[in-house]
């Protein structure tokens, strides 16, 4: 029988994407798709790539809807809309994973410094795990309520995870630059986002103080805790950049013992061994977002400035999957008791 799949928001990129990944997973099915702006409306009309692939139409949010049919709900909303939904559901014995940033913070004081609203479930915030597998794997597999990384997040922490437990970087120094594709901003238009804006042009943005800073904070801080704590601070600036998806990530921190890019590879190899998607480069080859384009997977790699003292980390992802929808289902089949990797065996798209 196959995992019975909701999925709130599903009129947005991420919420696309999770159909587009669970209409070809050999375990679940996507048996409610809610929308408040297109209800009645066929999924393949805001969604063309299905067509064919699916015959449902959105519905309005209903919970008791949700609760009767689906065993697992998809929160791809907003911020701030996620926390009653979930306080509704998770008691009714829907797993709840949202895809929003209602969840991923411990600590409510850091959402409101980072969103600028208070959190409303209190409760609910202590108990979620934040949906990184390939560093929360065991919470995940006995949650309810997960919160979904987001996309740079994903990148960064991934690329840095192996020093924080190797304990070889100054984790008060760490300095991030990543780009990112037009579709990470959402399906809402605005203004930077409209093609003559963006096209043959790249700009920083939220500068200084990007909201996904707390985030990336927050999980080096938990990866630090296991070696007894550290100051942690993160200096993050963001790019779009003029293509549809993708994020590279580009990591600056400073060393505090001497290390080769042997050593560093290394110590990324033995961190990720057995790891499905989290893919090591050696010293021949440097992470594309080509390389990842529709896929579920994290290229990665290291290399030591040995004239300054630094190590470079480069981090490639695909925003939409394995920086929402893919981690999310992957998400999804670690709580059911699924094959991992299932769904979410695609290659990337290259070229």
């Amino acid at each position: 029988m196959k995992v019975r799949v909701g999925i709130v928001g599903g009129t947005g990129y991420a919420g696309g994407e999770l159909m587009r990944i669970i209409s070809q997973h050999p375990h679940a099915q996507v048996v409610y798709a809610a929308s408040r702006t297109q209800a009645g409306q066929p999924v393949a009309t805001s969604h063309p790539g299905l067509n064919g692939l699916t015959d449902l139409a959105y519905e309005t949010i209903d919970t008791d809807a949700i609760a009767s049919r689906c065993d697992v709900v998809f929160l791809a909303v907003p911020h701030g809309a996620s926390m009653a939904l979930a306080a509704e559901l998770v008691p009714r014995g829907v797993k709840v994973i949202d895809i929003g940033t209602d969840f991923r913070f411990r600590d409510p004081a850091e959402y409101k410094q980072w969103y600028g609203i208070e959190h409303e479930q209190v409760d609910l915030l202590a108990e979620a795990v934040y949906g990184l597998p390939e560093l929360n794997r065991e919470k995940v597999r006995g949650a309810r309520l997960v919160g979904n990384p987001g996309c740079y997040p994903t990148s960064v922490l991934l690329g840095i995870a192996p020093f924080v437990h190797a304990g070889c970087i100054d984790t008060s120094a760490v300095v991030v630059s990543a780009m990112s594709g037009v579709s990470g901003a959402g399906s809402t238009p605005k203004q930077m986002y409209h093609f003559p804006e963006c096209t043959e042009n790249v700009q920083a943005y939220g500068v200084p103080g990007h909201r996904h800073t707390g985030e990336m904070e927050q999980g080096i801080r938990e990866l630090l805790a296991a070696r007894g704590g550290g100051e942690v601070c993160v200096s993050f600036v963001p790019h779009l950049v003029p293509m549809s998806r993708g994020i590279l990530a580009t990591l600056n921190l400073r060393l505090t013992q001497p290390l080769t890019t042997q050593d560093a590879l290394h110590i990324m190899r033995e961190f990720y061994r057995g790891e499905a998607f989290v893919r090591v480069l050696g010293e021949d080859r440097l992470p594309q977002t080509k390389a990842v384009l529709g896929s579920n997977f994290c290229d990665v790699t290291a290399r030591v400035d040995a004239r300054s003292g630094r190590l470079i980390v480069l981090s490639a992802i695909d925003n939409l999957v394995k920086g929402a929808a893919g981690q999310a289902v992957q998400n999804m089949n670690i709580m059911f008791g699924l094959d991992e990797t299932a769904g979410l065996r695609a290659p990337g798209l290259y070229p």
